[in-house]
């Protein structure tokens, strides 16, 4: 029987059948290990097939190609990624401005991966209900200009409030959304006012470290009111590079990939080089620092995971 699956425990994996039934279900061994470079061979979001045994247990035994999907970086170094979600169409970012703040270099290596395997995304600041402050509503201002300018839809909202909650609703209607995110952003309370009822765990922020405190372990799949799915995923701590050559680096960053085609040289890395473009439109504010910062800090990246493998 062929199904989708709906969540991942990490031991075993909850599958919604074509037929409406929900069955729980193990990978054999041999299939977990084959050609696997990821923690997860199988993702929230997969079409797969389930065959049971005699016992009554179920197991995967296939999985459908992938339309796409979208990895971050593993906590087990023996793994190359972990695969947050399969086959959706856009993943949403949440982030905080304060209580606490999301690092634009975070924000840039989530866009510059969903680039990546052609994801769209789009960034929900959420917890504006914060920002009361002159300083703090010229910083929502300033950040929500940055990315708009880009390409990149921002949508402001508060879980307290229900600010813009109505608009995210929208946003997501008939679309397989992902939601991803720092742990202590709100986006338990977001979804909670996105599907009335649903009533996922919530968490105080830490108040000694500013950061908050996993609630969500496991990746879930929640159909949604007005048609469509959310994928929830674990609040993650940052993103990787992941296989990213040097001289593909700039493709994921619109902004610089645009400008590059005036580059003197094909394979400019936007760092030294004589006649080049980005760095002529970085010295005339025609790309923000921020988002320079972060490009480089991911050849540094890919510069150290070279000098530590040996080549």
């Amino acid at each position: 029987m062929n199904g989708l699956v709906t969540r991942n425990t990490g031991s075993s994996y909850l599958v919604k059948t074509d037929n409406g039934e929900e069955i729980s279900c193990k990978i054999k061994g041999k299939f977990r290990l084959k050609g696997i470079r990821t923690t997860n061979p199988v993702a929230v979001g997969d079409r797969v097939e389930v065959t049971r045994a005699d016992d009554g247990s179920a197991y995967i035994t296939s999985i459908s190609p992938r339309k796409n999907y979208i990895i971050r970086r593993a906590s087990n170094l023996s793994k190359e990624a972990h695969i947050l979600a399969a086959n959706i169409d856009q993943a949403f970012l949440i982030v905080t401005l304060a209580h606490p703040v999301t690092s634009t270099t975070f924000i840039d290596r989530f866009l510059s991966t969903a680039e990546a395997y052609r994801i769209p995304a789009v960034i929900v600041i959420n917890k504006v209900d914060l920002l009361t402050g002159d300083d703090d509503r010229e910083l929502l201002n300033a950040v929500t200009y940055l990315y708009r300018s880009i390409g990149y839809g921002v949508i402001h909202t508060s879980a307290l409030t229900g600010e813009g909650v109505d608009e995210l609703r929208a946003a997501m209607k008939g679309k397989i959304t992902l939601l991803s995110g720092n742990s202590g952003v709100g986006k338990s309370s977001l979804i909670n006012d996105v599907i009335p009822g649903l009533d996922l765990r919530t968490a105080e922020i830490s108040h000694t470290h500013l950061t908050g405190m996993h609630t969500t372990t496991f990746s879930e799949m929640f159909p949604l009111p007005q048609g469509g799915y959310l994928i929830d995923t674990p609040g993650v701590k940052g993103f990787g590079t992941i296989d990213y050559d040097k001289y593909e680096v700039a493709h994921f960053f619109p902004e610089i990939f645009r400008i590059s085609s005036d580059c003197r040289y094909g394979n400019c890395t936007h760092t030294h080089e004589p006649g080049c473009a980005v760095l002529q439109a970085l010295d005339e504010n025609r790309i923000a620092a921020s988002r320079y910062a972060s490009y480089l800090s991911i050849l540094e990246d890919i510069d150290h995971e070279k000098y530590r493998k040996g080549y």
